[in-house]
C-alpha cells in the first residue's frame, strides 16, 4: 500500500465514501542503533501511544538514514480505544495491550524511561536516570493530564473510589470490578467535562455500553450522565439509540438542567450540581484535562494547558523544532481520538523528513473517524476530513458526515464490524 496521509479509502454500507488519503501501511528499513552522543540527524520522539509510535515508525520508512530514538516509559502500551467494551465486561484487559518489539526490529531504539524536562535550545531531552538524548527535531507527543484542582473535593486519591478510567489501565478495571460489584438496583452516576477533552464521542460511548451491561445483568439499575455542556459529538444518533434500548434506564442531564458537578463528596458518593445533588453507588468522574506534563516542560503548552501548533507541519508554534501530536495538539476541528493521532503522526514524520533534507514539507490534507459502540452488535460513526487553513486545521467542506439516522438494524451492525476491525486494522499498523 502506498505511504502518506493519501492512501486508501473507507468504504462503509449504502454511503458513499469520501475519505481519502488514509495511509494504512508501510514497508520500513532498519537503521543503526542509539547512540547518546550529539546527532545531527537524529530525531527523537517522546511518548509512545498511537500518535508517537505511529510517527516513528513513519519517519523510518520516509528516512531510512535518520535515527530516531522513542522514549516510552512502559513496557506496553495499554490502548483507549475499545477500553469502554472492557467495563462493560465485553472485552478482556489484555486485549488493549500492546508492545514496542515491532518497532525494536525496524531499528527504532526504545528508551524505557521517563522524560522529565526538555532544553529547546539546547536540543536536549533530560531522562529520569540523568541521560541527556540530544536530537534535529523533537516529536512530544504528551497525551493529556487531568485537572484535579477543577472540581473542588475530586482530587487524585478519590479515584479510588470514585473513578476516571480516562487513561486506560488499572482504572478501567477498577470501574468494571465496582459495576459488577454494585448490586441489582444501585445508581451509576457520570461525570462528563466541558471541551475540550480526549475522545469527544467516548463517554457517550461508555454510557451506552454501561447501560447495556444494566440492562443486560442488572435490570433495576439506573444510570445517570451529567454533563458540563448543552451539546456532544453524533447527539442524534446517541439519542436516537438511546431512546431505543435503554429508555427509563440512562438519563442524560445537559448543563442548562443542571448537569455540571461543581463539588463532589467523595465520603458520601455523592456529586453536586448548581440544580442539586446525585448519590451514586458507582460514581464514574472524567474531570477536565490539559496537556501531559512534559508539554509544559518543554515549553510548547500555552495558557490554555494545551499546544498551539502550525497545522501544516505540527512544529510548535513556541518552540522551534519539537513538534506537538495527538491529544495534546490544539488541532482546530481536529478531534483528539487515536485515529486523529495516527494520521497526525503520518503528516508530521512526513514534513520531518523533508525538513532535515532542507526541503519546504507539502500541506496534505488529514482524516479522522470515530466509530462508538451503543450495544456489542449496534455501532455509529461520524467522519471527517481537514486542511491547513489560516494557521488552523479546519473541516473539508462537503467531506465526512455521521452515520445516517434511519437505517435497518443490519447497518448498525457493519458499523460495529467495522468499529472491531478498524481497531485490529490500527493496532497492527502502530504496533506490530
Amino acid at each position: 500500500m502506498r505511504t502518506g496521509s493519501q492512501a486508501g479509502r473507507i468504504r462503509r454500507p449504502s454511503r458513499r465514501s469520501v475519505l481519502k488519503g488514509i495511509a494504512a501501511g508501510t514497508a520500513f528499513v532498519a537503521c543503526a542503533p542509539y547512540a547518546v552522543g550529539q546527532q545531527s540527524q537524529r530525531v527523537v520522539v517522546i511518548g509512545g501511544g498511537f500518535a508517537g509510535a505511529s510517527c516513528a515508525r513513519a519517519l523510518r520508512a520516509f528516512a531510512p538514514d535518520v535515527a530516531i530514538t522513542l522514549v516510552e516509559r512502559g513496557r506496553r502500551f495499554t490502548a483507549c480505544p475499545f477500553s469502554n467494551a472492557v467495563i462493560a465486561g465485553l472485552r478482556a484487559l489484555d486485549q488493549q495491550q500492546f508492545g514496542y518489539d515491532a518497532l525494536s526490529r525496524e531499528g527504532i531504539e526504545i528508551v524505557h524511561r521517563a522524560a522529565i524536562g526538555v532544553d529547546p535550545q539546547a536540543r536536549q531531552v533530560r531522562l529520569d536516570d540523568g541521560a541527556i538524548l540530544e536530537y534535529a527535531r523533537l516529536v512530544v507527543t504528551p497525551g493529556i493530564d487531568l485537572r484535579f484542582d477543577a472540581i473542588p473535593g475530586y482530587d487524585e486519591s478519590a479515584t479510588e473510589a470514585m473513578p476516571h478510567a480516562w487513561k486506560a489501565g488499572d482504572q478501567t478495571a477498577l470501574l468494571r470490578r465496582q459495576l459488577e460489584a454494585m448490586e441489582d438496583g444501585g445508581v451509576v452516576v457520570m461525570s462528563v467535562p466541558a471541551n475540550p477533552f480526549r475522545c469527544p464521542p467516548g463517554p457517550y460511548e461508555r454510557a451506552s455500553l454501561i447501560a447495556h451491561y444494566l440492562k443486560t445483568s442488572k435490570p433495576r439499575s439506573k444510570l445517570i450522565v451529567l454533563d458540563a455542556k448543552d451539546a456532544f459529538s453524533k447527539q442524534r444518533l446517541f439519542e436516537a439509540a438511546w431512546k431505543e434500548l435503554y429508555a427509563g434506564l440512562l438519563e442524560w442531564v445537559p448543563l442548562s438542567f443542571g448537569g455540571q458537578v461543581t463539588e463532589i463528596d467523595v465520603a458520601s458518593q455523592t456529586l453536586v450540581t448548581e440544580f442539586g445533588s446525585h448519590r451514586a453507588d458507582v460514581a464514574n468522574v472524567v474531570p477536565p484535562q490539559r496537556a501531559g506534563a512534559i508539554a509544559e516542560a518543554a515549553g510548547v503548552a500555552d495558557r490554555t494547558g494545551w499546544c498551539p501548533i502550525d497545522p501544516a507541519t505540527f512544529e510548535s508554534r513556541l518552540q522551534p523544532n519539537i513538534h506537538v501530536l495527538g491529544d495534546a495538539a490544539i488541532a482546530g476541528a481536529m478531534p483528539k481520538s487515536a485515529f486523529a493521532a495516527n494520521s497526525q503522526a503520518k503528516v508530521c514524520a512526513a514534513a520531518i523528513a523533508q525538513l532535515l533534507r532542507g526541503e519546504a514539507p507539502a500541506a496534505q490534507k488529514l482524516v479522522n473517524t470515530c466509530y462508538s459502540l451503543i450495544a456489542p452488535d449496534y455501532g455509529i460513526s461520524i467522519a471527517g476530513v481537514y486542511y491547513p487553513k489560516d494557521g488552523m486545521l479546519a473541516d473539508v467542506e462537503g467531506a465526512g458526515g455521521a452515520s445516517p439516522q434511519d437505517v435497518p438494524l443490519s447497518f448498525r451492525q457493519d458499523e460495529a464490524r467495522h468499529a472491531e476491525s478498524w481497531f485490529g486494522t490500527i493496532t497492527a499498523e502502530v504496533f506490530g
